[in-house]
């Protein structure tokens, strides 16, 4: 049997960065708060990757009417990139973006 690319994963969590409780909707991978990430997947939304090192934003990538956010995980070092959404700190996201800096 073939890996997915992608498995829908609907679960809470309380943020290991800010203490957030965040509400999942199958798609959520970072707090909507802090930004930050939890490095638990190697493909989205398998929880298979063992590191389980939190996921830092370093930078923000806008492409057209998307913002993609950038985490680096501070125990191992990937660096993956995941999708703004509407419910995500705007303040946050423009500092990331490093805009009128």
């Amino acid at each position: 049997m073939a890996n997915k690319k992608f498995q829908r994963t609907i679960e809470n969590f309380v943020c290991e960065h800010c203490g957030e409780k965040v509400i999942g909707n199958g798609y959520t991978n970072h707090c909507p708060k802090c930004l930050w990430s939890k490095h638990i997947d190697n493909n989205p939304g398998d929880r298979a990757n063992l590191c389980h090192g939190l996921m830092e934003p370093i930078n923000l990538i806008v492409k057209g009417k998307e913002w993609i956010i950038i985490h680096q995980c501070q125990s191992c070092g990937k660096i993956q990139k995941n999708k703004a959404v509407l419910s995500d700190n705007r303040e946050k996201l423009v500092k990331l973006s490093h805009i009128g800096s």
